[in-house]
């Protein structure tokens, strides 16, 4: 039995809620998504978010996977891709520096006047955009971070969200020679 008043040893607990990108290259075949979605749940493995697109390839497409657990599960997971024969190649993409994007389309009673001109307000500082406009509600696209797409809905929860659509997050591993971004060197400054 170990000390609860001593630090983790030298094999500290794995997080059992972490969450992993995963991305599989996949055979552009039908019947490849059911095949490896049915493999997952009948595993019991915990999909937290799965985008499915066409690739540079167009004999491949590419399969972007959120995991939720811990190292064991994601290296389950990844073991259990391998085997199935339409899977070219498995990224653990979080264990490396990418960047993840989330799309969501929403439409949020918008009412002509001030309450329209709110939510015109908050989609431009979220850098979104308004795609559609009917006579009592908008439709507003947003792409980003995870964190960056739920914020944006929690603030329009009090508008009445009328529906609400989410690709899930895809995910790209950056560049090992890259230039340095705006956003890069602007974080360089901040810390300095």
């Amino acid at each position: 039995m170990s000390n609860p008043n001593q630090g983790p040893g030298p094999n500290p607990p794995q997080v059992s809620n972490q969450r992993h990108v995963l991305c599989a290259l996949v055979q552009n075949v039908p019947g490849v998504l059911a095949h490896i979605s049915g493999m997952l749940a009948s595993r019991g493995f915990n999909i937290d978010s799965l985008a499915v697109g066409e690739t540079e390839d167009p004999n491949l497409s590419r399969m972007t996977f959120v995991v939720v657990g811990d190292v064991h599960v994601l290296d389950q997971v990844g073991k259990q891709l391998e085997k199935i024969v339409t899977v070219v190649r498995v990224l653990d993409v979080s264990s490396r520096d990418f960047v993840e994007r989330d799309l969501l389309l929403l439409k949020v009673k918008a009412p002509a006047g001030t309450v329209r001109s709110e939510i015109r307000e908050l989609v431009d500082i979220f850098r979104g955009k308004i795609v559609d406009v009917g006579p009592d509600e908008v439709m507003i696209e947003i792409s980003g971070r995870e964190n960056k797409v739920q914020a944006f809905i929690e603030r329009m929860r009090p508008y009445g969200i009328t529906e609400l659509c989410r690709t899930g997050r895809i995910a790209m591993v950056r560049s090992e020679n890259r230039m340095p971004s705006i956003n890069d060197l602007a974080a360089g400054l901040a810390s300095a």
